[in-house]
């Protein structure tokens, strides 16, 4: 379940992905298949080829893309991984936001 994101910024991010840009989403999220994460950042990008040589620098494998909606394949980044690609991104603003 996500919660904390405003429409605005979920539109802005289906934009920025369909431009094909990489673009991030991060926002709070309850799953309890994943005890003690509590958010969760989006790397999206329509260009799944893109988005999966963009992932293989932070070690992410192409088939753990999410393509369960073909128009915005995505990462779902969590826990130390997630703060990783924050930094590295200067996403500074999402690691503010949500107390990361």
């Amino acid at each position: 379940m996500a919660f904390g994101v405003k429409r605005e910024e979920v539109e802005k991010w289906k934009e920025e992905i369909a431009r094909g840009k990489v673009a991030f989403l991060t926002h709070y999220w309850k799953d309890d298949r994943f005890p003690g994460c509590r958010t969760v950042t989006k790397a999206g990008c329509t260009d799944a080829e893109k988005l999966a040589e963009w992932g293989r620098k932070y070690g992410l494998k192409p088939e753990w893309i999410d393509m369960r909606n073909p128009s915005r394949p995505h990462f779902d980044l969590l826990g130390e991984k997630q703060l990783v690609v924050l930094r590295n991104e200067k996403l500074f603003d999402h690691i503010k936001r949500f107390d990361l």
